[in-house]
């Protein structure tokens, strides 16, 4: 390695000064071919330590970016990289010098790899067999700097923190501010037979076609982001292509990529992707496996990326973010301009924070500094983060990068409107008062901590205010009790009082599901615990209901069957499904009802399960029946989660929504159970 590292150095040096010659091209071919044949001989090394290998491959790769950065300086050396160049005596030559400089007699530096070796796994790091047969088939495939690198813009934003002000543009922008980037008109697009897209998705295809190349494609739910970021991938011919996709919608992106695209080939990734066709034009491979293959990913010459469902990447502290940032990062350092697609209809869930990563990921941003076409537009506004104009501007100059939101009213109008209707009901008998006093206790536990809190704090009694409540200590007590409750625990924590009121709820639930079955057609009953679900079926198998479900750890033949079935089957008059396992990636629009026997703890979710019904194909109108438990804590998450439904609209689409959307749904309930309860207290001392 250290003969090959000064050998490159030195070429790279002549390339540098203008004085390159005829032994220069035999010398960069050598080395080529010896950090060609080194790699194998690594890959096949099966007595190698695992650190070694990794510390070996790592300088190997810093020895072909470099080749591959002379190649795009003098485009001359890049015919000696084809498989077929014809290999002279004096690289031969060079070959010999370097091999005997290295202390490696010739005839040890070339063996072949058999097709029974394969590298050893470090960790749980894999290479497919397949892909290694693909990487041999084509082992000069050089990162493309087709597009030479911008020099980085220098001017008054130098040394600025500009990533946290970029962000505030998002957070407070003008009303009526564009949430999306200007697209030009559609283009005539050759599809297959009986497939059409609607005009919003032409013209992201058409962007594409005059050379844009990230996205943030964040259009509502159901507007067919799928169909848009494969049939990109085409006009751009970024393949082979790489659709990081939740495992439970593997099986839905390979039907979609075999319909949209069918002159393509497609490979799912499962476990360590022994079945991989590493020849393939698309590669499907899911978030949780993604740790095995990130390796052989960032060498595979990758030309686009589509990150589906992309707010699961929002917390960056995550290893799936971290891993799907590391792929973004190696893909964009070998190729000029990949296609980056980040897709989700719900791209905020929590906190303006949640663009951090998809951001990064697309290259927008690197960590803490923004990158260096943000940089471009943002010094070309002539403005600094101390000039109020300076927050359009920004925000702007982001939409422009890449985002695009549209709404179904403005581009799909012939989608019929879409409702969504509370039902209350009462929790009589035991299970009500059991419920009833549950509440009173979680209420009784959370005013005996605000009190001990009150009567040992130092400051003493500044902080209350008119109603005699110290409100930031009321939300204090309320964030450590979310903190310190198990979601899957018993007793009277939030978490278990709201499991308890959706197994109190499941009778009169899954009882207007079987009426909405029997009069109006079929339905989509929704419900995030699996008790729930169980007994929601068990009454449908009562009534004679025929059904189907999708659950979470569900095989994936299983759940394609089940799908069908409801899909298919006039005699399938339901399908039951996991809140969590079913909520993204599916088509159901087959049916215009949905019964959400549970609440979730965000909006996201819940609009995300309406849209399985709600989207491209839908021909009735939509209701979606939510079933609240009246006077209980069950009303206030409802009337928080639609509170909080305005976090994305006031981002990206320029509402003017209420701050409260931005607050923990969990935390903001545990302030009202404490508030009201304290209110009471006051009052009654008075």
């Amino acid at each position: 390695m250290p003969v090959l590292a000064k050998a490159v150095r030195e070429i790279e040096n002549a390339v540098a000064r203008g004085q390159v010659t005829t032994s220069h091209h035999s010398r960069y071919q050598a080395i080529a071919l010896l950090a060609r044949q080194e790699r194998a001989r690594v890959k096949a090394d099966t007595e190698m330590k695992d650190g070694q290998r990794d510390n070996l491959m790592r300088r190997l790769d810093g020895v072909g970016q470099i080749l591959a950065q002379i190649a795009a300086r003098h485009p001359s050396f890049f015919n000696l990289l084809q498989e077929d160049a014809e290999v002279g005596e004096g690289t031969r030559r060079w070959q010999k010098e370097m091999q005997e400089a290295a202390g490696v007699a010739a005839a040890e530096a070339e063996p072949e790899p058999q097709e029974s070796e394969a590298p050893a796994k470090p960790d749980r790091r894999v290479i497919p067999q397949s892909v290694i047969s693909a990487q041999l088939a084509n082992p000069f495939l050089v990162p493309d700097y087709s597009a030479a690198q911008k020099p980085k813009p220098v001017g008054r934003l130098v040394g600025w923190d500009l990533v946290g002000p970029v962000l505030n543009a998002f957070e407070h922008p003008a009303p009526g501010a564009p949430a999306c980037m200007e697209l030009p008109e559609p283009r005539d697009l050759m599809l297959p037979p009986d497939l059409e897209l609607m005009a919003h998705q032409s013209k992201v295809l058409a962007a594409v076609a005059e050379g844009h190349r990230t996205f943030l494609l964040a259009d509502e739910p159901g507007l067919g982001k799928t169909a848009q970021a494969l049939l990109a991938a085409q006009v751009a011919d970024a393949y082979p292509l790489l659709c990081v996709v939740p495992n439970v919608v593997k099986t839905n992106w390979a039907r979609e990529a075999a319909r949209w695209t069918p002159n393509r080939t497609v490979s799912v990734i499962h476990g360590d992707g022994d079945g991989i066709d590493g020849f393939a034009d698309i590669v499907v491979v899911n978030y949780e496996v993604l740790d095995r293959h990130v390796g052989w990913m960032g060498e595979h010459g990758f030309r686009g990326v589509v990150v589906d469902e992309a707010h699961y990447i929002k917390n960056k502290k995550s290893q799936r973010s971290q891993q799907v940032i590391e792929v973004s990062h190696r893909v964009r350092r070998r190729i000029a301009r990949p296609l980056l697609m980040a897709l989700t209809g719900t791209p905020l869930i929590n906190d303006i924070d949640d663009f951090r990563a998809i951001w990064e990921f697309l290259g927008w941003i690197d960590d803490k500094r923004v990158g260096d076409d943000l940089m471009a537009a943002l010094e070309a506004s002539d403005r600094t983060p101390a000039d109020h104009s300076f927050y359009p501007a920004a925000r702007q100059a982001v939409v422009d990068l890449g985002i695009v939101r549209r709404k179904k009213v403005d581009v799909a109008s012939d989608i019929p409107a879409r409702r969504i209707a509370d039902l209350p009901v009462e929790l009589e008998g035991a299970a009500g008062r059991s419920i009833a006093e549950a509440e009173r206790k979680l209420a009784d536990r959370l005013v005996g901590r605000y009190e001990a809190a009150l009567e040992h704090r130092r400051t003493g009694l500044g902080n209350l205010g008119a109603d005699g409540i110290d409100h930031d200590l009321v939300r204090r007590v309320a964030e450590r009790e979310v903190a310190e409750s198990d979601e899957n625990a018993t007793g009277d924590n939030v978490f278990a009082m709201v499991r308890r009121i959706g197994r109190a709820k499941t009778e009169l639930a899954a009882d207007y599901a079987a009426q909405l079955a029997r009069s109006a057609g079929k339905v989509v009953f929704f419900a995030k615990h699996l008790d729930v679900m169980d007994a929601a079926e068990e009454l449908f198998e009562a009534r004679g209901i025929r059904y189907t479900s999708i659950r979470g750890g569900q095989a994936t033949k299983a759940r394609t069957e089940a799908i069908d079935s409801f899909v298919n089957d006039p005699e399938v008059k339901i399908i039951v499904c996991s809140l969590t396992a079913a909520g993204v990636g599916i088509n159901l629009q087959v049916a215009s009802n949905v019964v959400l026997a549970e609440l979730s703890w965000t909006n996201a979710e819940q609009t995300q399960a309406i849209d399985r019904v709600h989207r491209i194909g839908q021909v009735e109108p939509v209701t979606a029946w939510r079933i609240i438990a009246a006077q209980t804590v069950d009303a206030r998450i409802a009337e928080l989660i639609d509170a909080k439904a305005g976090l994305a609209a006031r981002a990206l689409d320029g509402a003017d929504d209420d701050e409260a959307a931005t607050v923990d749904v969990q935390v903001e309930t545990l302030v009202s159970i404490l508030t009201e309860a304290l209110e009471a207290r006051v009052a009654a001392a008075v």
